[in-house]
């Protein structure tokens, strides 16, 4: 009997996994970072930079805040001289995502006339300001004076809740020890979880496989090649 060739998955659409307040999943990581934005408006600044890698969480964040600011947004590289009066004049709060990207001296503007109207902002970057490499010396004396909400790497416990609730947004049924397996070895980001998931989605549609332990583990060693077993 001829093998059924295997068959790719067509790129069907997902849905985005919630982003409200219930769905953050809180760890030793980020709580620190969530405690910022539960403060708000009680800030000691009148801005913060909310940082960590990509996948961290992040976008997550500065949702929140903005709805509980009313605030509104704009990413860094769109942030013009053209656009900056018409942010001040909205007499808002701001999230600027990406805030790193930005042009200095709009930003420079920008940070100034919304601090005289008494407004916040929320700027998301993946490095604190020091390190953006800012040439404008007062955009870079302000910049690096403000507090830093730092999104660390996640711990075990996190790993496994985030890895689970991945899974659940896909509306994959996935066994526990499937979930402890990825949790002990994969990388310690959320980028990483996120890849591992959608990696393992796939796999799953194109064998017509439930994602078990072994699929887990071909496909974890595709991803990270020289993958070993934990001690203990």
């Amino acid at each position: 009997m001829t093998p059924e060739p295997e068959q790719y998955p067509l790129p069907l659409p997902q849905d985005w996994p919630a982003l409200d307040r219930a769905a953050f999943l809180v760890g030793t990581g980020n709580a620190e970072a969530l405690a910022w934005i539960d403060r708000w408006p009680d800030w000691p600044a009148p801005a913060v930079v909310l940082q960590g890698p990509e996948g961290s969480g992040k976008s997550h964040l500065a949702g929140l805040w903005r709805a509980r600011a009313q605030a509104g947004s704009i990413e860094g590289a769109a942030l013009g001289p053209a656009a900056v009066p018409g942010l001040i004049d909205a007499d808002q709060p701001l999230l600027v995502e990406t805030a790193d990207a930005a042009p200095e001296l709009p930003l420079l503007h920008l940070y100034n006339g919304l601090v005289e109207r008494g407004r916040t902002l929320l700027l998301t970057a993946r490095l604190p300001p020091a390190r953006w490499g800012i040439a404008l010396p007062d955009l870079r004396s302000r910049l690096s004076a403000l507090p830093v909400a730092e999104l660390r790497p996640p711990g075990d416990d996190l790993v496994r809740a985030v890895l689970a609730k991945r899974f659940a947004d896909r509306q994959l049924a996935v066994a526990d020890d499937v979930v402890d397996y990825l949790a002990k070895r994969i990388e310690r980001s959320f980028a990483a979880i996120n890849r591992i998931v959608a990696a393992l989605d796939a796999a799953s549609l194109a064998a017509h496989r439930k994602i078990a332990l072994p699929l887990a583990q071909r496909v974890l060693k595709d991803l990270q090649p020289g993958t070993e077993e934990p001690n203990g």
